[in-house]
């Protein structure tokens, strides 16, 4: 592909994006999916413009908005090329030449955008904080809260792009053998600094056509993810439910921990996303994981198994702040609910999922948000109408710099997703008759 039809690939990807509301790694993928004919060169070439795109959206719309422009597909492409100093404005003409594959030749508008934005920076002095540091307007005064004079380091971080991080399916094998057997392959792999699980690949190589991929002894998992289902220890033998599945990255993680002993029980109100999740418990090896469909939080599943389970994990549906160095997109549309939304949804899950817990069992609840309104404040709230619970600190499980009652990692921090995570244990009540062990369901 030239360099101009590359660049009018990426104005139809944002095309698409700004008009559907669907992730934008969702849409990419689409994209190349229907256009096989495209090499994996022109698709690297084409992927790390939108997604720089998608990561410089605030910076570049205030610009064009400055310039008296309207933000769009094009405008953003020509912003990126222009103040990135790639084009010069004789330079962005011939490539919006209108010929085969190339953009439409530019506007009037687009025209006077290029000689506004020419020999200006992505950044200056006079660009408002919150544009600079790209956080959405919804977003900025909690985070200004919450992290004080840590938000422009957290923020900052979260502009660059995520890692790769695997986790070891540790009944298959051990984190030595596949780093050995990866750097046999002549990939750049190193030991993760916090899961002792996990393995970071430089370079984003395509890991999922990897043999190691396919036969189910590595996951793609970033570290902090691997780290809140560490924290919930869960143990072969156990009854475990894994209250909002999704497509089943930590329960694998629990299977593993388990070392396929036990029962874990997963649900979700989307069953499409469980029954994808099979596939992958199928590959990992994993036979003591059973799915169940939801109908809502307060499925009729959970009052016939209160007090059944040692360990019940909620991963809750949250507003995905801590993923944004991945989903960048989400720093500038809101894809789900809004938090006003999510703050009850979270508080419905967990006086529902509390339930199954047994007398000493645990509740573990996490979500990948750095805000307080969706972590702290939820659990201090739970605790205060459930005195039978306690708070277990994170510290007295694992050692992680900056972990004190709370398992909170950040990007800035920790090098990995923004995840929260609290242990909630249960009183054991000596004198309560003993429950007998949770019915064997058929997996739905």
């Amino acid at each position: 592909m030239t360099p101009a039809a590359r660049v009018q690939a990426v104005i139809e990807i944002l095309n698409e994006v700004l008009a559907e509301p669907k992730p934008a790694d969702t849409v990419a993928s689409a994209y190349f999916r229907n256009r096989r004919f495209i090499g994996s060169k022109d698709r690297g070439a084409i992927n790390l413009r939108f997604f720089r795109v998608m990561r410089e959206y605030h910076r570049l719309s205030w610009w064009i908005k400055k310039s008296g422009a309207q933000v769009d597909a094009r405008t953003l492409t020509i912003a990126d090329l222009i103040l990135g100093h790639e084009l010069d404005a004789k330079a962005a003409n011939e490539m919006f030449s209108g010929g085969q594959y190339a953009p439409l030749e530019m506007t009037k508008p687009e025209r006077d955008l290029v000689r506004e934005l020419m020999g200006k920076s992505l950044e200056t002095a006079d660009m408002p904080e919150r544009e600079r540091l790209e956080c959405p307007e919804w977003a900025y005064p909690l985070l200004q809260s919450s992290l004080g004079n840590r938000l422009e380091a957290e923020l900052k971080a979260m502009m660059t792009p995520a890692p790769l991080d695997l986790r070891v399916n540790a009944i298959k094998a051990s984190r030595d053998e596949i780093l050995a057997e990866l750097k046999r392959d002549g990939l750049e792999a190193y030991a993760g600094k916090i899961s002792p699980l996990s393995i970071r690949l430089l370079n984003r190589p395509p890991i999922s056509q990897h043999e190691l991929y396919k036969n189910g002894l590595v996951e793609i998992q970033d570290e902090g993810s691997q780290m809140v289902a560490a924290i919930a220890q869960a143990k072969p033998g156990e009854q475990v439910v894994d209250f909002c599945a999704g497509a089943g990255g930590k329960t694998l993680a629990l299977g593993a921990s388990m070392a396929n002993k036990g029962r874990i029980v997963a649900m979700d109100v989307l069953g499409g996303r469980l029954n994808r999740a099979k596939e992958r418990f199928r590959r990992a090896g994993l036979h003591n994981i059973e799915t169940r469909e939801l109908t809502s939080e307060r499925d009729k599943y959970v009052k016939r198994h209160e007090g059944h389970f040692d360990l019940v994990l909620v991963d809750a549906p949250c507003t995905g702040v801590g993923t944004w160095r991945r989903d960048p997109d989400k720093r500038w549309r809101m894809l789900g609910p809004g938090i006003s939304t999510l703050l009850p949804l979270q508080k419905n899950i967990i006086d529902s999922a509390f339930r199954m817990v047994k007398p000493g069992g645990r509740f573990v609840y996490a979500t990948c948000s750095m805000l307080p309104e969706e972590n702290e404040h939820q659990v201090e709230a739970f605790l205060a109408a459930h005195p039978d619970f306690k708070l277990k600190p994170a510290k007295d499980i694992v050692d992680i710099k900056g972990v004190t009652d709370y398992l909170k990692l950040t990007p800035a921090q920790h090098d990995t997703d923004g995840f929260f995570a609290a242990v909630l244990v249960r009183d054991a009540k000596k004198d309560d008759p003993k429950k007998d062990p949770a019915p064997k369901d058929t997996a739905a």
